[in-house]
């Protein structure tokens, strides 16, 4: 059973018009703590500006430099130029929570769509699966694109794509 952590939003940036609660799995606060030991090269316990703004793009969020200063400021009053574990955890189990699934599937489409064609193809798969440090054969890539392409043109488009990642797809 998948554990979720109800997170009060007291140190929330910016929570106008927000729910100040909001619930995050067991695994993302996990990977939100393990980014943070990640970035904090120096091991000093705080991530400061250009450790937290790679922590951020590690976990999927790529803020402008505007933004991760008023962060910084937000959750540091002192001195604005670096963030603690707690709240780095606090921060991105917020932002994780705000996130909208359909979009962060279009997101991971375009990954995989690195030329723009608006399809994956077995090149596109078999590029992403080595880049991953899958070793897959052309085989078993050509199989997954068969099994989820459904209206046959031999690529998986942004819809059947989305209906993959969210299962509702039609055979």
């Amino acid at each position: 059973m998948q554990q979720s952590y109800n997170m009060n939003g007291n140190n929330s940036y910016n929570q106008s018009n927000r729910n100040p609660n909001f619930e995050v799995s067991s695994e993302h606060m996990a990977e939100i703590k393990e980014a943070f030991e990640l970035f904090d090269a120096d091991n000093d316990g705080l991530l400061d500006y250009y450790e937290f703004k790679v922590a951020m793009r590690a976990l999927g969020f790529d803020v402008k430099k505007q933004e991760t200063l008023e962060l910084l400021k937000h959750y540091e009053p002192q001195s604005g130029k670096s963030i603690n574990l707690s709240n780095f955890m606090s921060l991105m189990a917020r932002k994780i929570s705000e996130r909208n699934p359909e979009e962060e599937y279009r997101k991971a489409f375009r990954l995989f769509d690195n030329k723009g064609t608006g399809t994956i193809t077995a090149e596109c798969l078999g590029r992403v699966a080595k880049e991953l440090g899958e070793s897959l054969t052309q085989e078993e890539i050509k199989s997954m694109i068969e099994e989820f392409d459904f209206d046959g043109d031999g690529a998986i488009n942004e819809n059947e794509f989305i209906g993959i990642m969210t299962g509702n797809f039609k055979n």
